[in-house]
């Protein structure tokens, strides 16, 4: 089983980025997928998450109307598109996938600063 982030880099404030998470080793299709992230000295937060279809999206209110999270099933793929970005985005972001196991990746950095 893996999950492998990429897309994370140094972005200025207002910039965009687009992180990928590509799965491999079980039935993606079947999993609710998530990004997470962790700031330094801080808790891993949630930051948005879809359903297995890609029907049903929620959102952490702190990224509403910035972030859009969305999937490709047959690519066995979730994206986090990210716009607008502010210096407290700064993290490292994390892809989860859960169902009936939780699977997590190694995290990708972003780093926002002028």
């Amino acid at each position: 089983v893996q999950l492998v982030e990429s897309g994370g880099e140094l972005v200025q404030p207002g910039g965009s980025l687009r992180l990928s998470c590509t799965a491999s080793g079980f039935t993606f299709s079947r999993y609710v997928m998530s990004w997470y992230r962790q700031a330094a000295g801080k808790e891993r937060e949630l930051v948005a998450r879809i359903s297995s279809n890609g029907g049903s999206t929620d959102y952490a209110d702190f990224v509403k109307g910035r972030f859009t999270i969305s999937r490709d099933n047959a690519k066995n793929t979730v994206y986090l598109q990210m716009n607008s970005l502010k210096p407290e985005d700064t993290a490292q972001y994390f892809c989860n996938a859960r169902w009936v196991f939780d699977y997590w990746g190694q995290g990708t950095q972003v780093t926002v600063s002028s």
